[in-house]
């Protein structure tokens, strides 16, 4: 069947964070709290708070997840002191601003080439940020959004994807979603009867079969004609 929406994951797939919430952000805001962060310890402590992350049982929105793995952060950059966990809530708040993230520049030409071919278009995120602000921030034309903040269950849980699917007027064999996550989005997408394509923009899963490594490519992906 052709497609007749696409859904996006939004963080590491159509925006990335801002200095702020880049490796000097952190070691800026550890200062506030007598923390000494090390910026090139970041990678290493991110990538260990993500494989340690706990999720909520039931796929529950819980900010308190995010504020733990912040501070996992935090100490994995040499800040493993009393006062990490008020740096991790004050860094966890920072995230809520649209003004904190950059959108990536193949963004607006592919949201222009599908909104060209008639599609809809949505954004599904595991956020508490206010997704309506961030769409207006960055002037996206979008047709709905979904927050796990608001939807109150996080992806991979199944009624999230319905929810943006609802508010699209789309069925799920009509629908595409494109993020970063294979968990989240991929296999989220899939277990409810969309198509999942993974957005790799670093390589890290050379193994799987259908991903872009550049959101380019998504239209031809799409089986969308050139003009």
């Amino acid at each position: 069947m052709p497609v007749r929406a696409v859904l996006f994951d939004v963080d590491f797939t159509i925006a990335k964070p801002g200095p702020d919430l880049g490796p000097d952000g952190y070691r800026r805001l550890g200062e506030r709290f007598g923390l000494e962060l090390d910026p090139e310890l970041y990678g290493a402590a991110r990538a260990h708070a993500v494989e340690t992350l706990e999720r909520h049982p039931e796929l529950d929105h819980d900010e308190e997840v995010w504020v733990l793995f912040t501070e996992q952060i935090i100490r994995g950059m040499g800040g493993n002191t009393g006062r990490a966990y008020e740096c991790a809530v004050e860094m966890t708040r920072a995230w809520e601003h649209a003004y904190n993230f950059q959108i990536f520049d193949d963004v607006l030409p592919v949201l222009a080439e599908l909104r060209a071919h008639g599609l809809k278009v949505g954004l599904v995120s595991n956020t508490g940020r206010n997704l309506d602000e961030f769409v207006a921030h960055h002037g996206l034309d979008v047709d709905a959004v979904v927050s796990s903040g608001a939807h109150g269950k996080t992806k991979p849980h199944p009624t999230i994807f319905q929810a943006a699917l609802a508010r699209l007027g789309a069925e799920p064999a009509d629908a595409v979603m494109v993020g970063d996550s294979i968990e989240d989005d991929v296999e989220g997408a899939k277990a409810v009867g969309m198509r999942g394509i993974l957005l790799d923009r670093e390589n890290r899963y050379p193994d799987v079969d259908e991903k872009l490594t550049d959101l380019l490519e998504l239209p031809a992906a799409l089986g969308l004609s050139a003009g």
